[in-house]
């Protein structure tokens, strides 16, 4: 029930690599014999699929090692091709990997506003129309959040950005491959993908890299052998790309049917465990929301003690990059959600591999857990009132 942590590799996912570790072993940039050329062309093979995935063309797909360099390329690149000291708008509730890069950039001249949420979890697309200024070179802002799972107005923010000539990068690390995602009809310019958020291996991911209308410019943030048309130096992995390209191809094929699944079983969940407790509530939009993903705040019970009480469920009380944290999240702080209220929330998401029977007892383990703690807290009457 961690899905926005890590998913399990699809074996399917797996048959497509295995061939690549052993007797397909080549340098998909050794272009003088076969091994080179099998490797480019499975290599290729991925990048159209990825592509395909995001309504792309596979010249503005670049691999990398994952998101968090992705993200690190996206805004990085961009700051230096166009001028230190520029304008960088992101929000309060992004992943690390872009709140740290915009912290560094600041430290290296540029100017960051981060805009915040409301309680809803979304951005208003005005406070983004508001914030863009002459010097303005990137907007920065994820599709979906890790956390809470609220899918922000990406289409209306990509529409701001190209109608005020300003660049548009989103982290869509926890949508791709769950929702439809389309560059061209969100008016995207840079998009960052990890696989192992789709079912495909760790250590492996994607930027995207608009060409056109307009061409982004961006420097490469490590060198040696220009691979990657200069946008990413380093030896390819070529099982990791084969295996990112083909979890994009099965996303495509089967995600209108396994949204439609999950989002039963994750309404399910949320039915019963407000059925069966009192004092809940579910952080973030309802209505704008990750088909697999549900957030809930279960008042007087703290939720390292949830979790320890039914440890044989994977769970977690916030994003898997500060869990080693006892501060409540920062996501749900953004949001207006009290300390002590923030202490109590529990981040359920599903995935393609789970079952019915599994979210009826984790659903029942949950209410069970809830229950036994609440008898022995007297806190639990004196928080109830904040839901």
């Amino acid at each position: 029930m961690d899905h926005h942590a890590t998913t399990p590799l699809d074996p399917r996912v797996l048959e497509a690599m295995l061939p690549y570790f052993t007797l397909k072993f080549g340098n998909a940039a050794s272009r003088s014999h076969r091994f080179g050329w099998e490797a480019e062309q499975a290599v290729e093979q991925a990048r159209g699929q990825v592509a395909r995935l995001i309504g792309a063309a596979p010249q503005e797909i670049v691999f990398t090692s994952g998101a968090t360099e992705s993200d690190n390329l996206a805004l990085k690149g961009v700051a230096e091709a166009y001028g230190r000291g520029g304008h960088i708008i992101t929000t309060a509730i992004e992943h690390k990997a872009v709140l740290d890069t915009c912290n560094t950039l600041e430290q290296r001249g540029c100017r960051v506003t981060r805009l915040p949420v409301g309680r809803d979890g979304l951005v208003d697309p005005g406070t983004v129309c508001a914030a863009i200024g002459e010097r303005t070179v990137l907007v920065s802002m994820m599709y979906a959040n890790n956390e809470v799972g609220t899918l922000q107005p990406v289409k209306e923010i990509g529409r701001i950005c190209k109608e005020r000539g300003v660049l548009f990068h989103t982290d869509a690390v926890q949508a791709v491959g769950k929702t439809p995602v389309d560059v061209e009809a969100d008016n995207i310019d840079l998009l960052s993908i990890s696989a192992h958020k789709m079912y495909g291996p760790k250590g492996v991911g994607a930027l995207y890299v608009r060409r056109r209308n307009p061409p982004v410019r961006l420097t490469a943030q490590m060198d040696g052998g220009g691979h990657e048309r200069g946008a990413r130096a380093g030896t390819l992995n070529v099982p990791g790309i084969v295996g990112l390209g083909a979890a994009g191809a099965i996303a495509a094929r089967e995600m209108a049917e396994e949204s439609a699944r999950l989002r039963r079983l994750r309404d399910r969940l949320r039915a019963t465990l407000e059925a069966e407790l009192d004092g809940v509530a579910v952080n973030g939009s309802i209505e704008h929301r990750l088909p697999h993903s549900l957030n809930m705040s279960f008042a007087g019970v703290e939720a390292e003690a949830l979790m320890m009480g039914m440890s044989e469920v994977a769970l977690s009380s916030g994003s898997a990059c500060t869990s080693a944290t006892i501060e409540p999240s920062y996501v749900l702080r953004a949001m207006g959600v009290d300390d002590q209220l923030a202490h109590c929330s529990i981040r359920f998401a599903l995935g393609r591999f789970n079952t019915e029977q599994e979210v009826d007892y984790v659903a029942a383990r949950a209410a069970e857990v809830v229950t036994k703690l609440r008898e022995l807290s007297p806190a639990y009457e004196m928080v109830r009132e904040a839901i």
